[in-house]
């Protein structure tokens, strides 16, 4: 019987090389990570419109896949399995090009699509029901330990920390927490729990007064965490869990599908069910709004979230570009990927993608431009069209340039006067923020 850890070791906040050197030995190895990457996107619209959401591009050159990936695999987790449903190609693609372990290494990042069998027919109906359609190949490796992840999240978390808490409290299932504010509330499930962090309650979006009373942080919880013990948060939950493996199976032997709504909820009343809470940048970035706010974001001179983190760095698939060649342009806090062309134009708070090629003249502000997925050669250019690209002398603000777009010269993007969701022909408007999808072909001098 594993002894039970005293309070204060269940508050504190090891190092990362404590954690690691905390943690039984083995624990990495015998857990397995699942990242959900099935989900149809709609709220990401029209970005997920020919792809996953998790393949959508992220800070010029990256996919949002890629930042649950390389959490695990800066975590020492080098078991993953990835589950895709809608849109997948590219996602699968995108995976098999970046993540190759050596012939001699048991690591694996494999993907697992939804399909049927002679035990079913039907899609994924929920997280629950995805981690259940495949679970005999979860089951068929010896992991003690099930760490489940959504595949569209902006965070920076080690794992490790998460199941030294989870083993150390003796729990069922732990699952990860996020301190917010009231404001915030109406966005999460919304978990209780006291200073030993044992979850009581769930409440799915909580809007009345007397329960979001009952269920703020204690202000011995909040002091533990170090937060000031006057604010009013509350446990949100971030959609990330950690199952013991008899747990797992049991939890699953229903027609549940949903973890977040169902399976945790009815756990909290018959098992131990720990809250691990996360004090670091988090965002869900499931919207186009949230979206497009953390990718500027990025541009800040001290950003929340940074790329620029040497011992945590992101993963993604090596492309051998050349270095960007900027041409007399003017440039303020921007992020240039590589292989870009930019011609004496003028760019502020901007995400330039891969390949990106912005002529002479063009003014973007405030907007994220993809790029594209190969380089133009002229003989492939059709007369009747643009090239991929910026034109010369475009004006573009608060927009989304999705990939191997052509917009032509002189033409116009802005949300200015315009309803916040619109749908154009070749853009659409969402939460105010212009999209562009990918591959669309803007006429010379068009105004949006």
């Amino acid at each position: 019987m594993q002894d039970q850890p005293g309070r204060d070791s269940l508050l504190k906040s090891p190092t990362r090389t404590a954690v690691a050197a905390a943690l039984p030995p083995g624990t990495t190895q015998r857990t397995l990570a699942i990242i959900m990457g099935g989900g149809a996107g709609t709220r990401l619209f029209p970005l997920t419109k020919d792809r996953a959401k998790p393949a959508v591009p992220l800070g010029g050159k990256y996919r949002i896949v890629d930042i649950s990936i390389s959490n695990c695999l800066n975590s020492g987790l080098r078991s993953i399995y990835v589950l895709t449903q809608f849109n997948s190609m590219s996602l699968h693609r995108h995976i098999q090009a970046s993540y190759k372990f050596d012939n001699f290494s048991r690591s694996f990042v494999d993907i697992l699509a939804a399909q049927q069998t002679p035990a079913g027919s039907q899609w994924y109906q929920g997280t629950a029901d995805a981690v259940r359609q495949n679970l005999r190949y979860f089951l068929e490796h010896p992991f003690d330990y099930y760490l489940i992840l959504s595949g569209d999240q902006l965070y920076r978390m080690d794992f490790r920390a998460l199941l030294h808490q989870h083993i150390r409290s003796g729990a069922d299932i732990t699952l990860a927490t996020k301190p917010v504010n009231r404001d915030q509330v109406p966005e999460f499930g919304i978990m209780q729990s006291g200073v030993e962090r044992r979850i009581t309650r769930f409440v799915e979006k909580p809007t009345e007064e007397a329960v979001l009373h009952e269920m703020k942080m204690e202000r011995e919880l909040l002091g533990a965490i170090d937060s000031n013990e006057d604010e009013e948060l509350f446990q949100a939950s971030m959609g990330i869990y950690v199952f013991n493996r008899r747990v797992l199976i049991e939890c699953l032997e229903n027609d549940l599908v949903d973890f977040g709504k169902h399976i945790i909820p009815q756990s909290i009343k018959d098992r131990h069910v720990s809250a691990f809470i996360f004090k670091g940048y988090w965002e869900d970035i499931g919207t186009i709004r949230a979206f497009y706010e953390a990718n500027l974001d990025l541009t800040d001179i001290v950003p929340e979230y940074s790329f620029f983190e040497p011992e945590s760095p992101i993963y993604t698939h090596p492309r051998f570009l050349p270095g960007s060649k900027i041409n007399g342009a003017t440039l303020r806090q921007a992020i240039i990927s590589d292989g870009c062309i930019i011609s004496d134009a003028h760019l502020e708070r901007c995400v330039v993608g891969i390949r990106s090629i912005i002529q002479s003249g063009a003014t973007i502000r405030n907007s994220i431009v993809m790029g594209a997925d190969y380089f133009e050669h002229n003989r492939h250019v059709e007369s009747a069209q643009p090239p991929i690209g910026i034109g010369r002398n475009c004006v573009i603000d608060r927009a989304i340039i999705d990939k191997n777009a052509r917009i032509a010269d002189g033409v116009v993007i802005t949300p200015e006067g315009k309803p916040p969701n619109f749908d154009g022909d070749n853009y659409f408007i969402r939460d105010g923020i212009v999209v562009v999808p990918k591959n669309a072909v803007i006429p010379a001098s068009f105004w949006i």
